[in-house]
């Protein structure tokens, strides 16, 4: 981990202990896609752990109409066990301006809607709360933005490695990675992928069809 990302641990720890328990804070270093979780405070709320990869990062975040200014804040989304979480998150960038990792925040909210309902039912007249449902994501909002830090992830994945020594296999691989974080999502990725990696962009086509028919 370098020093940008160090200097946000307190920060973690401190977002964390005032929240109470029910407030995840998750820091990505996204230098390493495929293992971005470095630290985490508060993990039992969705269970991540360090060595993993980011989940919501493409899906929720870059591509979500609230994204602005390197942060997207309040979206929601459900855990395996069905709970509702709600999540913010904050892009990191280096000395270069590169997007380099994202600090994460995921409240549980099962026990605040807990409560609501419970006052809401001392009311008659008052409906009972319903956590307020998110609004379809316009993927093509500040599209110039999206696709600059898109360019960073994929350059991170890729890796310094020269293409010319990438079996085909490895580059397959990597291929699944994306396709499975949503890389592809974003308009121009394959573009840059294939000039990334030195193939063409029916290659890449061939290699996401590929991937789709594994099981």
């Amino acid at each position: 981990m370098d020093m940008i990302l160090e200097q946000y641990i307190p920060v973690a720890e401190v977002i964390a202990k005032t929240f109470g328990p029910d407030c995840e804070v998750v820091l990505h270093d996204l230098t390493v896609p495929q293992n971005s979780v470095v630290y985490t405070v508060h993990n039992h709320v969705t269970g991540r752990k360090v060595g993993q990869s980011f989940n919501h990062l493409i899906t929720e975040v870059l591509l979500s109409q609230n994204f602005t200014n390197d942060f997207s804040v309040n979206y929601y989304f459900q855990t395996e066990d069905g709970r509702l979480i709600k999540s913010s998150t904050l892009l990191i960038r280096d000395q270069k301006k590169k997007v380099t990792g994202a600090l994460c925040i995921n409240v549980d909210t099962t026990r605040i809607t807990e409560h609501m309902n419970w006052l809401s039912s001392l009311i008659p007249d008052n409906p009972n709360y319903h956590p307020e449902s998110v609004n379809k994501k316009d993927k093509w909002n500040n599209m110039e933005h999206i696709q600059e830090i898109a360019n960073d992830l994929i350059d991170q994945i890729i890796g310094e490695k020269p293409v010319e020594k990438l079996r085909r296999d490895e580059k397959v691989e990597m291929i699944r990675f994306m396709q499975q974080k949503g890389i592809f999502l974003i308009r121009g990725t394959i573009d840059r992928v294939a000039e990334k990696m030195n193939i063409s962009k029916v290659t890449v086509y061939s290699y996401m069809d590929e991937v789709k028919g594994k099981k």
